[in-house]
């Protein structure tokens, strides 16, 4: 079955005029994220995803490109995590979060119904995956599921803690969706929204209530990059976890970036779905554990 989907993902962006790429899996750097711990391999990192490099070949002149690779994360393990998982990375240029969202959406019902899934059974309750999915802001999102509206939540400085109990069980239980418009501090590498400011123009897929995807419009203001690198790294230090160099290497192709948009996609995460598993063990040949 991994096999099955993994080819039909691709077919899909080979019909679509996708360049398959590589990137290297070791770097000096990856970006300074809060949540998200690197490996170390010498003096360089094993990467938690392919999307500076992969920003460097957009820049580089190559419009739409895609790669599924190995990715590498440290203090991740659990019923939806491993320390070495598969990611399925996607970037056009042109395109904008929105446009994202569809060709999503477009390359996850090709890839269903590919493998044998026009529809989708989770956890005993069965999930229509008709087009068009639902889409939801996080505000409102909020508003629906939890106890606390979004600007409350901000205050109290516990958004991750909030969404995590109250609104991601509640997102695709009976249709996918896309939830999108996050708050503006956690844009990360993503473009501010210019009629709304207080938000960036990134969005999350969610079926049964797995997330499954994270993309977003791409920043292409090296200086502000720069900027949030250095606020990340900040916070990082603050709290005595590891701190990267800056990829300047990065920032310097930023400059030449058109307007474009990327989305990452975890391939584990969507066998745990066909599968109709809560653990993420048993879509895995080889957990660390059995290494």
């Amino acid at each position: 079955m991994r096999a099955r989907l993994i080819q039909s993902i691709r077919s899909f962006f080979i019909q679509q005029d996708f360049l398959e790429v590589e990137t290297p899996v070791r770097i000096p750097s990856p970006a300074p994220e809060e949540h998200i711990e690197a490996i170390a391999s010498g003096s360089w990192f094993l990467q938690t995803s392919p999307e500076l490099c992969m920003k460097r070949l957009l820049a580089a002149g190559y419009p739409r490109i895609f790669q599924i690779c190995k990715c590498f994360r440290a203090d991740e393990r659990g019923e939806k995590h491993l320390p070495e998982f598969t990611m399925l990375e996607w970037y056009v240029v042109q395109f904008d979060y929105r446009a994202l969202m569809d060709q999503c959406e477009a390359m996850l019902l090709a890839a269903f119904r590919s493998v044998g899934y026009p529809d989708i059974t989770w956890q005993n309750k069965k999930i229509n995956l008709v087009a068009p999915w639902e889409r939801i802001t996080v505000a409102d999102a909020f508003a629906r599921y939890s106890p606390v509206n979004l600007t409350e939540t901000l205050n109290r400085n516990n958004f991750d803690e909030i969404l995590v109990q109250y609104v991601e069980p509640r997102l695709g239980i009976n249709h996918p969706t896309f939830l999108y418009d996050y708050p503006a501090e956690m844009a990360a590498l993503a473009r501010i929204k210019k009629s709304d400011p207080s938000v960036a123009e990134r969005f999350e897929l969610y079926i049964g209530g797995l997330e499954l995807a994270n993309g977003f419009s791409e920043l292409t203001d090296a200086a502000e990059q720069r900027q949030r690198f250095e606020k990340a790294s900040g916070t990082r230090a603050a709290k005595n976890w590891q701190c990267y160099p800056v990829s300047e290497k990065f920032l310097t192709a930023l400059e030449h970036l058109p307007p474009s948009a990327g989305i990452a996609l975890g391939i584990d995460r969507t066998m745990m779905l066909l599968a109709d598993t809560m653990q993420i063990d048993d879509i895995t040949a080889f957990t660390p554990e059995a290494l």
